[in-house]
């Protein structure tokens, strides 16, 4: 297992800050005895969960031309038709897979194929699994065609925590399936736009493996 680079600041600032208090707590109270080791033990449990945060864990990935491979780790807790507004203007299946802060939150590309559309939306930070998340929060808007000509749509959507986007795909790019295109720091969701003739292989509240799970397959 690796570290992912968007945290390599966080982590640095986060070691710093905390070194910085240990030495203070330890300074005002030089005759105290739990004080400094409860807040060096609170310290080492505090960077270990920032730097789980961004572990990017080895992974035999899942590849197969007719299927839509999971983008993230999560939990399912949405299956329905809907209106998608903004690109295809008309009904698609959505998979909403939410995101909690102890998942990996490396994003993946769920089919192959070549990016035809890319837009990021500032936005609101409502909670992940608000409805109006997917089109009021900060999020971006991937879609791509794959070989066989089917547009697969998927939404990088930040929570309530989790202000930071980042994507390493644009519009044109060859891309390949359960390679990864982004990172999505804390709390967040990720949104699947498919067709509705699609066969969906996951349930609510089933757990994804990003890059691993299949989500569902083309007809």
């Amino acid at each position: 297992m690796k570290l992912h680079k968007e945290g390599y600041t966080i982590m640095a600032v986060a070691a710093v800050i905390l070194i910085l208090i240990n030495a203070g707590i330890s300074y005002l109270l030089p005759d105290g005895y739990w004080v400094p080791r409860i807040a060096l033990i609170a310290s080492v449990v505090i960077f270990f969960l920032i730097v789980q945060f961004f572990r990017v864990p080895s992974r035999v990935v899942t590849k197969g031309l007719n299927q839509i491979i999971a983008p993230c780790d999560g939990k399912v807790v949405v299956i329905e038709e809907v209106v998608e507004t903004e690109y295809f203007k008309g009904p698609r299946r959505q998979i909403s897979i939410f995101m909690s802060p102890i998942n990996v939150h490396v994003n993946w590309n769920p089919v192959s194929g070549v990016i035809k559309y890319f837009k990021y939306h500032p936005g609101l930070y409502l909670v992940a699994w608000h409805p109006k998340s997917s089109t009021e929060n900060e999020r971006t808007t991937v879609v791509t065609r794959t070989d066989s000509g089917v547009d697969i749509l998927f939404r990088q959507i930040a929570g309530a925590a989790a202000r930071r986007i980042r994507w390493y795909v644009k519009e044109g790019d060859k891309v390949e399936q359960s390679t990864e295109m982004g990172f999505i720091k804390f709390g967040s969701r990720v949104d699947i736009y498919v067709p509705l003739d699609a066969e969906i292989k996951v349930n609510l509240q089933d757990k994804t493996v990003g890059s691993v799970t299949v989500l569902a397959e083309l007809k």
